[in-house]
């Protein structure tokens, strides 16, 4: 797979250590966009690092709280991306988006660098995700669109259909899964979902619910 100017063809085109960046209730999937506003010194410098090298952050979610003062625990599955847009602003921030390649297993924290951590990481278990379209041919198109078209009729939204109807199975379930409006445990369940059609489940099954409780979880980036 291409991701800016980058091959990834397997695990071997991964490093073993990359930084990462924790961050509660944010998914990235492979081939999904992420933007984020980094501010923070310590991130400030994780992005300088990454630019200076391979461009590789890693995007892991905390596992619950720690007391203050302490870094909290890590999930043991998050998704290497590459910076695939950068820029600077006048007040010192950096306007990033990750691309992503391929999730990964936490292997073990190493000793950070100004701050930011580092983690030694493995991506074999997850080796189809650096194929396109890797079993979207099993996804319940149908069903999904479904479920969707339910949801922004219980929340009085609409969609673009004409371009939903051109996107393909695993930009259709990754992109709904990444914007959509559930809470760190529900995001985590759906990178870790074994393929492309127990994430579509996953999904469809937790907006299921979501309209049972009667679509409490409101308006949400998932439609924008």
């Amino acid at each position: 797979m291409q991701v800016g100017k980058a091959h990834y063809e397997g695990p071997r085109d991964i490093p073993d250590s990359i930084p990462v960046f924790p961050l509660a209730g944010a998914l990235l999937l492979p081939r999904g966009q992420m933007p984020l506003n980094i501010f923070e010194p310590r991130y400030l410098a994780m992005v300088d690092e990454a630019m200076a090298g391979n461009r590789l952050i890693g995007m892991i979610q905390p596992a619950g709280t720690a007391p203050a003062g302490d870094e909290p625990a890590l999930s043991a599955i998050g998704c290497v991306g590459r910076v695939t847009s950068y820029a600077e602003t006048d007040d010192g921030r950096y306007m990033i988006c990750l691309t992503g390649i391929a999730r990964f297993k936490l292997v073990e924290e190493l000793p950070g660098r100004a701050g930011f951590r580092i983690c030694r990481v493995s991506t074999e278990a997850f080796s189809s995700d650096f194929a396109e379209n890797a079993g979207a041919e099993a996804v319940d198109r149908t069903k999904l669109l479904d479920v969707f078209r339910a949801y922004l009729e219980a929340n009085r939204l609409e969609a673009d259909w004409d371009n939903i109807g051109r996107t393909s199975n695993e930009t259709l379930v990754n992109a709904l899964s990444m914007m959509s409006p559930y809470g760190p445990a529900e995001k985590q369940a759906l990178l870790e979902a074994a393929d492309l059609r127990a994430r579509a489940e996953t999904l469809i099954a937790l907006t299921e619910m979501s309209l049972a409780r009667g679509g409490d979880g409101g308006p949400s980036p998932l439609l924008q």
